[in-house]
């Protein structure tokens, strides 16, 4: 889904009624847990925690105007959806996090390489999602992100 959002809370604003709790609870519990150096910003459309150019000039090898992303959270079509770089750039957060999935979650987890698909919001794992982002720190998540994705 496409929104036409120029910060968080228009976002949420935009969306249907009852996808805009999941995603505020969503935003507040990533905020909360995400240790400091991350800020909030609109990123890719959606709401999002990055590295600010402030401490990691470089940016987004991708397109260097942009911050480092981390974490995005998107209200898709058929599911709302966690984005979390670490997971994808981590092998053992990665494992660390489907272990852990099976004790919050009953239903079969659905995820991608970074993503996390909700289809039932009844489901969303809050506590383990305020977990996983307390697993890694700004200047963790840079030495990863230089070490296996930005490219030389």
């Amino acid at each position: 889904m496409n929104y036409k959002a120029t910060s968080p809370e228009d976002y949420i604003s935009q969306l249907p009624p009852e996808r805009q709790e999941p995603i505020s609870k969503l935003r507040v519990i990533i905020s909360k847990n995400l240790p400091k150096g991350f800020e909030e910003q609109m990123s890719y459309g959606m709401p999002g925690f990055v590295v600010p150019h402030s401490i990691y000039p470089d940016g987004y090898h991708c397109d260097t105007n942009l911050p480092l992303p981390f974490i995005n959270i998107a209200s898709q079509k058929n599911f709302i959806a966690v984005y979390h770089s670490g997971v994808y750039a981590d092998k053992n957060l990665y494992d660390w996090f489907v272990a852990e999935y099976p004790k919050y979650v009953k239903t079969k987890l659905d995820m991608g390489k970074s993503c996390i698909r909700f289809k039932k919001i009844e489901t969303i794992p809050y506590a383990l999602i305020g977990e996983l982002c307390g697993k890694m720190t700004v200047d963790e998540w840079i030495a990863l992100y230089e070490k296996n994705v930005k490219t030389k």
